[in-house]
């Protein structure tokens, strides 16, 4: 039941994104593209209700539970730099915005972000632990939990393997054409 549930909370984000943005920009709906923007956290909140009430019906906890919480902390922290993504690609696309922003190309303002973005995916390591020892503290039964700590065990690999980005940048930066235009 969980992993449809995540399932269809992915597929409500990036409907109720949708439908935000082309209310705003392609029918001039502002106030109804507010609504809809705003809505897109209620996902998250449908999610983690449903695990809750998942877990404290007497479901075993397993991945899926798991996955739950990585996707929860992934929307915290991520969540609204995608929207911002999604609005300024869209405006570009079909309102003549400006041309989205994009990361530097290289040297050590390439290095910089990187490990920027290195930091917010620990900080969602972090907050989906933080949410899998909620869960297991709510649910007050080892037997049922233990695969919540393995799964935790299993998600530090994502930070690991992410570093490899800010390091090499920082070790092998990439050269940046100069602009020779004075």
């Amino acid at each position: 039941m969980i992993l449809a549930i995540i399932i269809g909370c992915e597929i409500g984000f990036w409907v109720l994104l949708g439908l935000g943005l082309a209310s705003r920009y392609l029918w001039g709906m502002r106030r109804l593209s507010n609504a809809l923007l705003l809505a897109v956290p209620l996902v998250d909140v449908v999610l983690l209700v449903a695990a809750v009430i998942d877990m404290r019906g007497g479901a075993e906890a397993d991945w899926r539970h798991g996955l739950a919480a990585a996707y929860i902390a992934y929307s915290i922290v991520f969540g609204h730099k995608t929207v911002k993504w999604a609005d300024a690609k869209f405006a570009h696309r079909f309102a003549g915005g400006p041309e989205p922003w994009k990361p530097p190309a290289g040297g050590m303002a390439r290095a910089r972000y990187e490990w920027g973005v290195w930091f917010q995916i620990v900080v969602a390591y972090g907050i989906a632990c933080g949410l899998l020892f909620v869960l297991i503290w709510i649910v007050d039964d080892s037997s049922r939990t233990a695969a919540l700590i393995a799964f935790m065990g299993g998600l530090l690999k994502v930070p690991l393997v992410a570093l490899l980005w800010p390091v090499s940048y920082t070790l092998f930066p990439k050269k940046v054409a100069e602009d020779s235009r004075v």
